[in-house]
């Protein structure tokens, strides 16, 4: 190891492609501070550099027989270490990006969802309140609403009049509003109704 420690880069470079362990060693203990304070210094995060520190030697050695030829060591370092930082900045930014946009699509989800199950609930107690009322009274509010008729053709189709349709109109809102009791549920119903 006495002997390695006195070798330049570029011959420890050469020994590491061959596989050389010990001057794998020579290059750790010669670098670690240095990439170390790289990439904190571009990190502020302790145990991130630590971790990047370690992907960095472990990945030069790994792929130790691949490693470029004629290449400045220390300048290869440096600009591995600041790939990797940049590489796990965008990885959090992707996941901090998708988690966020995650968090307002389930948002979202979440409001519209209760939104249709509030609307679904008020459209069926309202037709339960409907089915509720007396027949003739029925008959003619359903012609009124879902068929859309004016008083004077529903009167003209019953053969009674006008003001007899208007007033089992009437009659049957009151009836229905107070079946529904809540006080945001019966003005959101009546809205729904008086349209």
């Amino acid at each position: 190891m006495e002997d390695y420690s006195e070798l330049s880069d570029e011959e420890l470079a050469d020994l590491l492609r061959s596989g050389d362990e010990p001057a794998f060693t020579v290059i750790y203990h010669r670098y670690w501070r240095l990439m170390y304070a790289h990439i904190y210094k571009m990190l502020r995060d302790e145990d991130e550099a630590k971790d990047l520190l370690q992907d960095l030697f472990s990945g030069l050695w790994i792929n130790h027989a691949g490693f470029p030829e004629k290449v400045n060591l220390s300048g290869y370092l440096y600009v591995s270490a600041r790939n990797k930082v940049l590489n796990l900045i965008r990885k959090q930014k992707y996941r901090d990006d998708y988690l966020g946009s995650l968090a307002t699509f389930a948002n979202e989800a979440s409001n519209a969802t209760l939104d249709l199950l509030n609307e679904r609930d008020l459209m069926e107690a309202i037709e339960r309140e409907i089915r509720n009322l007396p027949p003739r009274m029925r008959q003619v509010f359903e012609m009124s609403r879902k068929e859309n008729l004016s008083h004077k053709e529903i009167a003209a189709r019953l053969g009674t009049s006008d003001e007899t349709v208007k007033k089992q109109i009437n009659k049957s809102l009151k009836q229905i509003k107070l079946g529904l009791k809540d006080a945001g549920t019966t003005a959101l119903a009546l809205l729904l109704l008086l349209r």
